[in-house]
């Protein structure tokens, strides 16, 4: 993975730290989307950052992490220099979250190419199951300062 890790906003204020994990979505996903709204209120601490994969924030981070910043068909953490993709991201927002949401540690006993091959099937599906957006989610203001921009 990419060492530094820091990208900047429009008022160039540090955008990722290394206490700060980033959630990056596909912006346009009703999927995504909520599972970004189910997260929120289940971080009070505020401990998860968002951004789209569709923004400049996420398409920054993308690549000082070396991965596609075109056709990323999956959810992306990242945390100080590691990157998880697909169910790795799943299980360690999990681990982030706390109990009991920790239980998705379970997931790290089954290989990984069982959980990515399950979450492929998802993500394949996702527009066809839960639709899409014409643009990006727009956060409510109250938690506007949790979306990297």
């Amino acid at each position: 993975m990419a060492g530094e890790n820091s990208a900047s906003d429009a008022d160039g204020d540090a955008v990722s730290g290394t206490d700060e994990a980033v959630v990056l979505f596909d912006g346009v996903c009703n999927l995504c989307n909520g599972v970004v709204s189910f997260l929120l209120p289940r971080d009070p601490e505020g401990r998860l950052r968002f951004a789209p994969l569709q923004s400049e924030a996420g398409r920054a981070l993308l690549a000082r992490h070396d991965l596609p910043t075109d056709d990323l068909e999956t959810i992306v953490l990242i945390e100080g220099d590691r990157a998880y993709t697909k169910s790795a991201a799943a299980i360690r927002i999990g681990e982030v979250l706390g109990w009991p949401y920790r239980l998705l540690t379970l997931g790290w006993a089954v290989p990984r190419a069982i959980r990515d091959r399950l979450y492929d099937l998802v993500a394949d599906n996702r527009y066809d199951w839960f639709g899409r957006k014409e643009q990006c989610m727009i956060p409510d203001e109250d938690v506007s300062d949790r979306f990297l921009s």
